[in-house]
């Protein structure tokens, strides 16, 4: 059994959905896993903390169908200040789509970065519905797939993992209109205003 390093990569960090879902898998993960936000000005301390773990699991949010710049810009760091020992790199990964695959794209940008600096890349979780799902009574089914992430881990016995809310896509759509009317009213926006908004 190593030792996990997690790393927060939302630009929000502080306040993301990424924080909850490290703090989940922090409570299934035996290793005693050491938790830690990438900022703008952390990336070389990180980069030097790096060797002491057997693996490290990236947490962050779907961006415009890739990796967020906060993980672009750690990577590049990474890249030039590379560990002697290198760890086992997996990620955990959500987006605001209720289809997991969105996320696909963004993990070959992992696997790639893994490939060409001799890391080698572990197990996968894609959560689809992730701005909501941990706010829903379907969490159990987020929580389950990171105790299984965990576990994947811990025994060195990688995979890949995916989950969503089980909605269909028109009531998934609805439920997330809804939710951005009550935002915009809570912000003094009016529902016609957000309808102007629409992008045809």
């Amino acid at each position: 059994m190593g030792k996990v390093m997690i790393l927060n990569a939302s630009p929000r960090a502080p306040r993301s959905n990424s924080k909850r879902y490290a703090e989940i898998f922090s409570k299934y993960d035996p290793s005693g896993c050491e938790y830690y936000n990438i900022t703008k000005s952390n990336h070389k301390d990180l980069c030097a903390k790096i060797e002491a773990f057997s693996d490290v699991l990236f947490v962050f949010p779907l961006y415009v169908d890739g990796i967020p710049s906060t993980l672009l810009h750690f990577l590049k760091t990474l890249e030039d200040h590379a560990p002697r020992s290198k760890p086992v790199i997996s990620v955990l990964i959500n987006c605001g789509f209720i289809e997991w695959e969105q996320n696909d794209v963004a993990i070959s940008m992992i696997k790639l970065f893994c490939g060409q600096n001799g890391y080698a890349f572990g197990s996968a979780l894609s959560i689809g519905s992730g701005e909501a799902i941990l706010d829903t009574p379907f969490k159990f089914l987020a929580d389950k797939k990171i105790k299984k992430l965990a576990a994947s881990i811990d025994k060195q016995k990688y995979g890949s993992f995916h989950t969503s809310m089980p909605l269909t896509k028109k009531v998934y759509i609805n439920a997330s209109t809804d939710y951005w009317i009550r935002y915009g009213k809570k912000n003094g926006i009016t529902r016609e205003q957000m309808e102007s908004m629409k992008i045809e």
